[in-house]
């Protein structure tokens, strides 16, 4: 099995804040790596952490508010200036590439890599597909374009039962095939159904990304039973009316999220800058009453799934 590690770069939201850095997350796969979003100084908190920038694959950038990727210009450039080789996938809106672009242009950036983007529209859409892996984009609804992101793995092949292999004497040429779903005919003429003669694959592991969103009890269906939820919770309860005007959400909000999708943990983030690092327990408890299995985002936390 392979695990899935999410390190958080960053858990605040557009304002600064002294506690926390504007979004991004740092998911690492088996030897593969992606970077969601990249707010300021996500470089940096890259290095602090320990964690290789050089490593990673794509970057999925979720809507064009600074926080979610002014970081982003500097990191390419400092690609350019370590002179990676390694081809690099950007998945996000419309006007990403636009922006870059023009930044490299007029800075007379020139890169030592082949740059590829990939633009989607909103809805929800798999944007990427390997041998291994599956990537949904998630419709959200903001005050721009904005999409969250389902990473999932692909289903592995069937397992044989292994002691039936020499007792049904199954030539090894149609292993494949019987590990793909086919039956298996036996020399006497008896067909033995694939689910009599396998065991089902291990499930499959899934994480969503989340982020800037009004609650939005659609995306659920997307979503269901994900090994891990991250879900912006930018406001408390308090705040609610002020999260409608701004399209934002409220943890007890992301908790009903989570709670609809079936998932088996949350984790929330993208916290106002108005609550106070000793004032986030209050903001755990709100969504802890709705779904109990519920982690709050800081810096450098790494979560395993």
């Amino acid at each position: 099995m392979i695990p899935f590690e999410l390190t958080i770069l960053g858990c605040g939201s557009a304002s600064p804040a002294k506690e926390r850095n504007p979004t991004a997350q740092y998911l690492k796969w088996g030897d593969r790596s992606f970077l969601l979003d990249c707010g300021e100084g996500t470089q940096m908190r890259m290095l602090h952490y320990g964690l290789k920038s050089s490593r990673i694959e794509h970057i999925y950038i979720t809507h064009l508010h600074g926080d979610h990727f002014f970081g982003l210009i500097g990191l390419l450039t400092t690609y350019g200036m370590l002179k990676r080789t390694s081809p690099l996938k950007i998945f996000g809106p419309p006007g990403l590439a636009a922006i870059i672009e023009l930044q490299l242009e007029l800075t007379g950036s020139v890169l030592s890599y082949i740059l590829e983007f990939i633009t989607w529209e909103s809805s929800f859409a798999k944007i990427y597909e390997d041998e291994q892996l599956e990537v949904f984009t998630i419709p959200l609804s903001h005050r721009t374009p904005t999409c969250g992101y389902l990473f999932q793995e692909k289903p592995g092949l069937r397992k044989i039962v292994r002691h039936l292999v020499e007792s049904l004497k199954i030539p090894v040429e149609q292993l494949t095939a019987i590990k793909e779903g086919a039956d298996f005919a036996g020399s006497d003429g008896v067909v033995h159904l694939n689910e009599t003669i396998t065991e089902a694959p291990r499930a499959i592991k899934r994480f969503a990304f989340i982020t800037d969103t009004v609650y939005l009890p659609s995306i659920a269906p997307m979503i269901g039973e994900v090994d891990l939820l991250y879900h912006e919770s930018t406001f408390n309860n308090e705040n609610a009316d002020k999260a409608i005007s701004t399209f934002h959400s409220t943890a007890e909000q992301a908790a009903m999220i989570a709670q609809a999708a079936g998932a088996k943990r949350l984790l929330i983030g993208h916290f106002s800058a108005k609550i106070k690092k000793d004032d986030l327990g209050a903001l755990l408890s709100e969504a802890t009453n709705v779904f109990n299995n519920t982690i709050l985002a800081e810096e450098g936390l790494k979560v395993e799934f």
